[in-house]
This record gives C-alpha cells, sequence and structure tokens, in this order.
C-alpha cells in the first residue's frame, strides 16, 4: 500500500517528467554558440536573444529523447511520450523567451512563473494525448518539484559558473 502510494505520488511522475527537465536543463550544459533567431527581430525586438541558441536546442532535443531511450525498456510506452516532453519543453521555453521581448524582459532576466513553468506545461499538453500522465496527487506534487527544482538547479549552475544569473 505505501510503495504503491509512493509509486503513484512520487516514482512515475519523476520518470514520466524526466525526458522534460533533462531537456530543459541540457542548455546550460551544452548550449552556446549562434542564437536561433539569428540575431533577427521583430518591431524592433529580438525574436528570442542570444541564450537560446541552435546547439542548445540540439542538445536538448538529443538528452530528452536519450532519458526516452533509457526509461523505454522499463516503461515502452515513455519513447513517444519522452520526444513530446522533449519538443514541448522546447516549445515552452522558447514560448516564454518570444513572450519576454515582446515585454521588453532584458534577455536573461527572469519572469515568475512564465520561467519556472514554461517549459513545464507545454511538455505536458504536448504529451497529454498520448496518455499516461500521472494522477492528480502526481502532477500537483510535480508542479510544486518543478519549482523547487528550477530554483535549486539554476542556483547551482550559476554557483558553479554554468550560468551567469541565478535564475
Amino acid at each position: 500500500m505505501l510503495f504503491s502510494l509512493l509509486y503513484a505520488i512520487v516514482l512515475y511522475p519523476i520518470v514520466y517528467i524526466f525526458p522534460a527537465y533533462a531537456a530543459n536543463g541540457a542548455p546550460v550544459l551544452f548550449g552556446g554558440g549562434k542564437p536561433i533567431d539569428r540575431k533577427r527581430k521583430i518591431n524592433g525586438k529580438r525574436i528570442f536573444g542570444d541564450n537560446k541558441t541552435v546547439r542548445g536546442l540540439v542538445a536538448s532535443l538529443i538528452c530528452g529523447i536519450a532519458v526516452g531511450l533509457i526509461e523505454y525498456p522499463f516503461l515502452h510506452f515513455m519513447l513517444p511520450i519522452a520526444i513530446l516532453l522533449a519538443v514541448g519543453a522546447n516549445i515552452g521555453d522558447l514560448a516564454g523567451s518570444f513572450i519576454k521581448r515582446r515585454m521588453n524582459v532584458p534577455s536573461g532576466r527572469s519572469v515568475l512563473i512564465l520561467d519556472q513553468y514554461g517549459f513545464f506545461v507545454v511538455a505536458v499538453l504536448l504529451a497529454a494525448p498520448l496518455g499516461h500522465l500521472p494522477g492528480l496527487y502526481g502532477m500537483i506534487f510535480l508542479i510544486i518539484l518543478t519549482g523547487i527544482t528550477h530554483i535549486l538547479t539554476n542556483v547551482g549552475a550559476h554557483r558553479l559558473k554554468l550560468k551567469k544569473v541565478p535564475w
């Protein structure tokens, strides 16, 4: 009984969302290089900014899908879900950057909720049609975990000099 609750509320939700987490974190480790938007502008404002790079995008997709490949032998349904979670995490992150540029938020600055949850929301929405979502309590756990993890990993990456700012 206790193990099945732990599995349903904590373990399975972490396994489910981990491709999106890996995709979201990979650009910090493997990014850099040429910006995706090639410094182009819309109405005088950058599309995404210098921190959204081609190498970061490719690394993000590779890492998210690699997690799905690792999970596949244990949960066969996770590979297509992992692909959608990785793609969704990138769409959410890029959409967040696009919105921030429209709001005149400088590249590298944080916008509460958008930066912490944009990747998560779009990833889950994109993968949801394939089913296998964690239950209500598992999703609540993931919402809390995502907020805490986002803060801790960004502060850690900043202290390790992987990021210029701690957000």
